[in-house]
């Protein structure tokens, strides 16, 4: 009767062990403090301005409405200004408002498109379209990181749904340290990126990256961390945001 009880007293014991065990947040959860975290309930209503490269970009936002723009000089001489807005895309020249071939309007779309979608992350993470799942844990250089991967439904995707995307969020900041991401445009291909020189403008985190590949064309993005760790990507690139100004509407 004694090692009944006993026995009864062990498996009650580790019965009330389990369920004292912290229960792993899931991957909404933890997109939702990331955000939090990046400042991005500002970004509901803001203009942000930035320079990337040779680029002056100005992202306006206002409860999901948008305008996104760059103005630039071509190699001419020509100043460029190009507006991508919920109506469509435009381009001007000089002024003047130019007519452009459907690849081109999809091109320049993408393009003006993409740098600010990089600059306001992890902000778009709880699109209507972002499929998450959460991947488990894991250290990356001896910090925590939950490991979070990112589809995209086809409606309301956009042109690039069929990319892929895996972020790693610190377990204790909830700052997006690295992200990688699969792409199909210009013969596809796959990036890591790790963020640095982080600093907050208006009450919002932003980062630059350091930008690596893979020798492999098709390297599974959900490994580049371990293949960061070794020491074996190779870093083609510095993204880096500057001159940056943000606006509450």
């Amino acid at each position: 009767m004694r090692i009944l009880y006993t026995t009864i007293t062990i498996v009650f014991t580790l019965l009330l062990l389990a369920s004292c065990e912290p229960k792993a947040p899931s991957a909404q959860e933890i997109v939702d403090k990331a955000i939090a975290t990046h400042g991005g309930e500002k970004l509901n209503k803001a203009i942000v301005t930035f320079k990337f490269r040779d680029y002056l970009y100005r992202a306006l936002r206002d409860n999901g409405a948008y305008v996104y723009s760059r103005t630039f000089t071509d190699s001419t001489g020509q100043r460029v200004y190009d507006v991508l807005q919920n109506s469509g895309f435009t381009r001007t020249i000089n002024d003047q408002k130019v007519d452009l071939p459907a690849d081109k309007v999809k091109a320049y779309s993408n393009s003006v498109n993409g740098v600010i979608y990089f600059a306001l992350l992890p902000y778009f993470l709880n699109d209507d379209a972002v499929q998450k799942e959460y991947l488990g844990e894991l250290t990356v250089k001896g910090e925590p990181y939950y490991k979070i991967k990112v589809k995209f439904a086809q409606d309301g995707g956009g042109e690039d749904h069929e990319d892929e995307y895996v972020y790693w969020f610190h377990q204790k900041n909830y700052t997006m340290d690295y992200l990688a991401y699969s792409f199909l445009v210009d013969g596809g291909g796959t990036r890591f990126r790790e963020a640095v020189n982080p600093r907050k403008v208006g009450g919002i985190l932003f980062q630059d990256y350091a930008n690596y590949a893979a020798e492999a064309k098709d390297f599974n993005i959900e490994n580049y961390d371990r293949a960061f760790e070794a020491g074996k990507l190779k870093k083609i690139s510095d993204i880096n945001l500057e001159e940056i100004e943000v606006r509450e509407l």
